[in-house]
């Protein structure tokens, strides 16, 4: 068992031909851990947008500079206007027309109508005669085909209006059209940001995006407003981030401040980068967006920077220097309980240049595992273990340890 105060010993690589191994000795004490994940990569806006053009032609004014601060609506460039502006003259003349003609077609009416009252009047007269046989069959059969006539005329020209207003409502519709196009030939600024980008000079020609072209991107803008740090994360370490983290984010341009931010983004998808040239090797390493809690003045989108996520937090941990652990080949009993530890067999050069073969072996003693050379069993066969070693009463006692959290220079011991 571990214990405040107790003292751990740590063994060099090197060894001492007469001495034994040379070690290191430190106090255990409790101190507040921090595990962290660092992961390196660039600052972004949290909203940036691709200006384009949604109609072809040249820029005749462009009133804006890379770097320019704009606000939301702000006139960008526009795209030469004389076509679409023709455009809609021509409609606006067409629908002129298309009205007053419809003015005429129901002037016709009106008059059809009226004939249409005449003929009946007309009818009903001729009517009163045959019944008292005052006119001829061909003279009431005339009254009755003039009606027909007049009925028929009406009906005609009241299709001609119908088909007349289908004809205007098409017509604005296509004035609504040219009109809308036109909008498009002046361009302005979606929310205000900073212009990041600009890809267009004025004279230039723009062209409309398709299926299989992206189109002229005459401009990016972002709005610094928010800053994220996009970041990439080696696989091993995805599991143990999670959203709401707290992070702090050093830029290397501006490398004397740090920025505290939150993790808002973990990736589902993995980025695939290759680790060195010729190495055949792909590192899986996934997107971690970092939100900065405050505007930074002056940077700039593209800054190279580090994150520093904190995915957990001891206060009092039992704490250990990561040096001090060690890995250890032990038998166990039928229990599960060390009974000693497999000998280990290391190697050093003397001052003359001869090997020298020097054996350990750890009996289990009262309070760990200690050197003995005579429980030495070269065909032993055990089970590795993490732990550390502890000075008690001159000698090095090998204990171990269940691990918890480990910050950057200590582990947290948890039994």
């Amino acid at each position: 068992m571990l214990a405040v105060g107790g003292a751990l010993v740590y063994f060099n690589v090197n060894f001492q031909r007469a001495t034994g191994p040379e070690v290191e000795v430190e106090a255990i004490e409790r101190r507040s851990l921090e595990a962290i994940v660092s992961a390196s990569g660039t600052i972004v806006p949290q909203l940036t947008v691709d200006i384009s053009a949604d109609t072809m032609g040249r820029v005749t004014r462009l009133a804006f500079d890379e770097g320019d601060q704009v606000g939301r609506g702000q006139f960008l460039l526009e795209i030469d206007p004389e076509a679409l502006r023709s455009a809609v003259d021509r409609g606006e003349a067409a629908l002129r027309a298309s009205r007053s003609s419809q003015t005429q077609m129901e002037v016709a009416i009106e008059s059809a109508q009226v004939n249409l009252t005449l003929a009946r009047d007309h009818l009903k007269r001729q009517e009163g005669l045959w019944d008292l046989q005052l006119i001829s069959r061909e003279t009431i059969e005339q009254a009755l085909t003039d009606v027909t006539l007049r009925e028929t005329e009406l009906q005609q020209r009241e299709i001609e209006v119908a088909t007349q207003v289908e004809r205007i409502g098409q017509e604005e519709a296509n004035l609504d059209s040219a009109r809308y196009e036109l909008t498009k030939v002046t361009i302005t600024s979606p929310f205000a940001g900073v212009v990041t980008r600009r890809n267009i000079e004025e004279g230039e020609t723009v062209v409309v995006g398709t299926m299989n072209n992206a189109g002229t991107v005459l401009a990016t803008i972002a709005d610094l407003s928010v800053i994220e740090a996009e970041v990439e994360v080696d696989e091993t370490d995805v599991p143990s981030i999670r959203l709401g983290q707290s992070a702090v984010v050093t830029i290397d341009a501006l490398p004397d401040e740090e920025f505290e931010g939150i993790v808002t983004e973990i990736g589902n998808s993995p980025i695939q980068a290759g680790q060195g040239a010729g190495a055949g090797t792909q590192a899986t390493n996934f997107k971690v967006v970092v939100t900065l809690n405050d505007e930074i003045p002056n940077v700039r989108p593209g800054f190279t920077c580090t994150a520093d996520i904190t995915t957990a937090f001891r206060d009092d941990a039992l704490a250990i220097p990561i040096q001090s652990a060690t890995v250890r080949e032990v038998i166990l009993d039928a229990n599960g309980q060390m009974v000693r530890q497999v000998i280990r067999e290391d190697e050093e050069e003397t001052p003359d240049g001869n090997p020298i073969a020097m054996r350990f072996s750890m009996r289990f003693g009262g309070d760990g595992l200690v050197e003995d050379e005579a429980a030495r069993d070269d065909n032993a066969e055990g089970e590795e273990l993490e732990g550390v070693f502890v000075a008690r009463q001159g000698q090095a006692v090998f204990l171990p340890v269940l691990t918890g959290i480990a910050g950057e220079r200590h582990f947290e011991a948890l039994y």
